[in-house]
């Protein structure tokens, strides 16, 4: 029957003799998948919306014209030897690992707790030895992550079919992972990608890796809130017509949304603009691994076209931290150099824990997709309504991001300028005085995260500490009361002198803070979280970014990346003669770069 197929059959189905099957014995004949159910799964992966069977050779169409927004449907399909319908019962992956760890044997494998009979005394009283039990390595019945034909690829397929995806991968390390392999996999060094500034630092650790040259689009920045903003449709067409003009094109466009804040592009107009040219739009949707699932949440990056979409499940889902999936929809990008670059950027020791969480989290979302975030959504609901009500406190709504469809309603972002407090010190209050533990604490804000385990109670402690803020902040003269909006707006004058790849490996040297202005920075300087570049390897360290990163650290925030958190002195990046330049846009960042120095010494 195998000699039968087509080579593309063999290549497409990846179960071929030479490269993943294996003659050897299998230890669980119960749980091992069968050559049947290895073909049944390539079948499954080659339907058509409508159900027919692609044939071999052919590409497969998901969708009948770029960019179109409908869920892929997946077949049904029976695991071999049983009845039961592949998406039905227990989670395919939860359930394999439970019967492995009850199997009554000797085990003489990795890892060296040995199923928790070594386990960490000290640990062991803090999580049980539960956890230990199936914290399980490769065996044969979990399947292979970098080449699944079991229960991996059981649970990857029913997660594709829930999210809407043309095929999902499991990631263990985070969206990071996946945010760096879609760069890599959809850019070659040389290449430019057409990136928000502030966009995250795996998005920068992933050109470093890729060789891709970096086409910045300055997001829309409030100073009110000092918070930063998603893209919009005109600016990444007019970052695509700049490169034109340079007869360059655009290998990806990466957009993120929604933000930390929950505001959200308009990935549907992004999108129909990026494949009109034929460019594909990786979506770094790290917040947003609930939107679609209910009616008051925006539509999904996948439901608006994006080709490419990172979620992090373990955020407002509940699979553990550190688990992600990666999304594709169509045939822009190359899986299989999907596949390539996640063997390279993954764990060769995957956590099955991580893993079967992926699953259980999606077994959890299945159960009752259209209604789960009822509770959740209601509560953020009322937690608004209150506290936009509470004198001295401001609620990010829409009159301050005008240009953008959607705020995710279940990230709930307070002001407390009016009270004279920057975020950080009342976010300290909240925590100290109140037992509120925010998601995020900004100069100007606060925002917290409503999710599927948050309470009624747990709102009205949230409005109970806000109450306590205004009653005891808002009437005390304090010297700085006054928080005007600040002057300092990031990311206004990015000047990059090296690629981030050249500038990571170029040699390096120390510099006080007093004399790094003018310098090539050497390293990623971020206020954390969110983990976004203030200045990155290659650029030009301005004084504007010095009292940019200086102000944050002076309220409190904490500054990550630099080798000096106290930043007292900074890692600067020597450009050696022999360098080449990359990206028609630096000479003319040299030329802002010697004005603005020539402005300084006037």
């Amino acid at each position: 029957m195998v000699s039968a197929l087509s080579p593309s059959l063999q290549t497409s189905s990846r179960f071929s003799f030479s490269d993943n099957w294996s003659f050897r014995r299998c230890r669980r004949t119960r749980v091992c998948i069968s050559l049947a159910t290895s073909i049944q799964l390539f079948i499954l992966r080659n339907v058509s919306q409508e159900g027919s069977i692609i044939e071999p050779g052919k590409k497969q169409n998901t969708r009948s014209t770029i960019g179109s927004t409908e869920r892929v449907t997946t077949a049904r399909i029976l695991i071999s030897g049983s009845q039961t319908p592949l998406q039905g019962g227990a989670p395919p992956l939860v359930s394999a690992l439970k019967a492995s760890a009850e199997q009554n044997v000797a085990r003489f494998h990795f890892p060296g707790h040995n199923r928790g009979l070594a386990a960490p005394p000290s640990l062991a009283r803090v999580i049980g030895v539960e956890p230990f039990l199936h914290d399980l390595p490769e065996l044969p019945e979990l399947d292979n992550l970098f080449s699944p034909n079991g229960v991996i690829l059981d649970a990857q397929i029913q997660a594709a079919k829930l999210f809407g995806s043309s095929e999902t991968w499991f990631l263990v390390g985070g969206t990071t992972c996946g945010v760096q392999a879609a760069i890599m996999a959809t850019c070659s060094p040389g290449d430019s990608i057409i990136l928000p500034r502030n966009s995250h630092i795996s998005a920068i650790s992933a050109m470093v890796l890729s060789g891709a040259l970096p086409k910045y689009i300055i997001p829309d920045y409030n100073s009110e809130w000092d918070i930063a903003g998603g893209v919009t449709p005109k600016q990444v067409e007019k970052a695509i017509k700049e490169l034109e003009m340079d007869d360059q094109k655009a290998a990806a466009v990466l957009v993120t949304s929604p933000t930390y804040h929950g505001i959200c592009s308009n990935l549907s107009e992004i999108a129909k603009l990026c494949h009109s040219c034929g460019i594909p739009l990786i979506v770094d949707e790290a917040h947003g691994a609930h939107l679609g699932f209910h009616p008051e949440l925006p539509n999904s990056a996948l439901e608006q076209g994006a080709d490419l979409a990172v979620q992090s499940t373990h955020k407002v889902l509940c699979s553990l931290t550190q688990s992600s999936m990666l999304h594709m929809s169509g045939d822009i990008v190359d899986r299989e150099r999907i596949c390539r670059c996640l063997q390279m950027l993954q764990s060769t020791s995957p956590s099955y824990l991580l893993l079967a969480s992926l699953d259980a989290a999606r077994a959890q979302l299945s159960e009752n997709p259209e209604t789960i975030f009822n509770k959740a959504v209601e509560l953020a609901a009322e937690a608004t309504d209150q506290i936009q009500r509470i004198p001295g406190i401001s609620v990010l709504n829409f009159p301050s991001f005008s240009n953008f469809p959607a705020i995710d309603p279940l990230r709930v972002s307070i002001g407390v300028w009016q009270l004279g407090l920057s975020g950080y010190e009342a976010d300290d209050i909240l925590c100290r005085d109140h037992g509120v533990i925010s998601e995020l604490a900004g100069t100007r804000s606060v925002t917290f995260a409503i999710n599927l385990g948050t309470s009624r109670e747990h709102i009205r402690r949230l409005v109970s500490g806000i109450k306590h803020l205004s009653a005891t902040f808002l009437q005390i003269p304090r010297a700085d009361e006054k928080m005007e909006d600040s002057e300092l707006t990031p990311f206004c004058d990015i000047c990059m002198s090296l690629n981030p790849r050249e500038a990571f490996f170029a040699s390096k040297r120390r510099v006080s803070i007093g004399e790094s202005l003018g310098e090539i920075c050497g390293e990623l300087i971020c206020t954390y979280p969110p983990g976004i570049p203030v200045v990155i390897p290659g650029e030009i360290i301005t004084q504007i970014a010095l009292d940019y990163l200086l102000e944050f650290r002076n309220k409190g925030a904490v500054i990550s990346g630099a080798s000096d958190p106290s930043l007292s002195s900074i890692v600067g990046t020597r450009k050696k003669e022999s360098m080449v330049d990359f990206g028609a846009a630096i000479p003319d960042a040299f030329r802002v770069y010697m004005k603005w120095e020539n402005q300084a010494k006037s």
